[in-house]
């Protein structure tokens, strides 16, 4: 019986054993194939811009093909779900955002996977400052004009949907300016850009990519921006931050995140190849022309990040009342 007992101790041993040397061995060839980034969303769109932006650099730094795929719904929940069950190997990635770790847990309370166990940080990529852009005709040139005319009559902003970065935006903006604004969401923001260009809606906060256009052609005015830095590409642009309003900030960001499992060691070196390819220049000016900004880092500084910023809008939507069900 004892002899039995030992018998089965040592083949455990030797099981893990062979296990440990299976997973480092697969961790040292890696990668052997190509890797697969998911994303959230249809082509077109700041998600899209980024990972493509990124891929053909990404790639060059592992040593493989980046092969994207948009798998597109319920506000990233389709992809996340793909990701969380694929094999923990690091062949298969998320492009993670605001939408599936920042603000889009809260309204999704029957998820299939957890987004904070099932999928692990990698690295993050960009983010997209929030501004504050109001039409033309809307007698403000300031956000001092703006909170001093919504005292006096009502006042509309725009967003590109319930729960969405920009409709949380103009609720913080609500809060800290103590005023009182009509909330009315779109079904993404390029419906609801132009309806704010056409005078339909008086205000909107959303990422420069959505807004630039309608600025340039003079039917939208920039107020501020929901930033704690100035933006590249409106630098005359002041922060709510720089204007007295120190919690008034707020992006749409993106990182890389892998199936729970996937062994440290492919976890560093996807997250080593990502930082060498946002450092490349040539990239980083691609992103910052497209109203972006890079965000390198560790792992654990991703996930502090996330943490962070899913906290935040956490109290966000309890302070202004906002139903999560769904």
């Amino acid at each position: 019986m004892k002899f039995k007992f030992l018998m089965s101790l040592m083949l455990l041993s030797l099981t893990a054993v062979s296990h440990a040397q299976n997973t480092a061995n697969d961790s040292a060839k890696f990668p052997d194939k190509p890797i697969r980034l998911i994303i959230t969303v249809p082509p077109g769109g700041a998600s899209d811009f980024v990972a493509r932006a990124l891929s053909e650099g990404f790639a060059k730094e592992l040593g493989t093909p980046v092969l994207i795929e948009n798998k597109a719904g319920a506000n990233g929940t389709i992809a996340s779900a793909f990701v969380a069950r694929a094999p923990s190997d690091g062949y298969t990635l998320l492009q993670a955002g605001i939408s599936t770790h920042g603000i889009g847990p809260y309204f999704y309370d029957k998820l299939t996977y957890d987004p904070f166990k099932d999928l692990i940080p990698v690295g993050a990529l960009a983010e997209f400052p929030i501004i504050l852009a109001v039409n033309a005709q809307l007698p403000v040139n300031s956000v001092k004009d703006l909170i001093a005319l919504a005292k006096t009559k009502t006042l509309s902003f725009a967003s590109a949907g319930t729960g969405s970065a920009p409709h949380l935006s103009g609720e913080l903006f609500k809060t800290e300016a103590n005023i009182d604004l009509v909330h009315v969401p779109y079904k993404g923001s390029a419906p609801a850009v132009v309806d704010v260009a056409s005078g339909q809606v008086d205000m909107m906060f959303d990422g420069i990519p959505a807004l630039l256009p309608h600025i340039k052609s003079g039917k939208l005015r920039p107020i501020a921006a929901v930033s704690i830095k100035r933006n590249s590409l409106l630098p005359e642009l002041p922060t709510f931050t720089e204007l007295g309003y120190p919690t008034m900030i707020a992006s749409v960001w993106y990182g890389l995140m892998a199936p729970a499992g996937t062994p440290g060691a492919v976890v560093n070196y996807i997250n080593t190849a990502l930082n060498k390819t946002l450092a490349i220049p040539e990239l980083q000016k691609k992103l910052e022309d497209g109203g972006a900004i890079v965000m390198p880092g560790t792992p654990a500084d991703f996930g502090a990040f996330m943490q962070k910023d899913y906290a935040r809008w956490g109290q966000v939507i309890k302070k202004a009342g906002i139903s999560t069900t769904n």
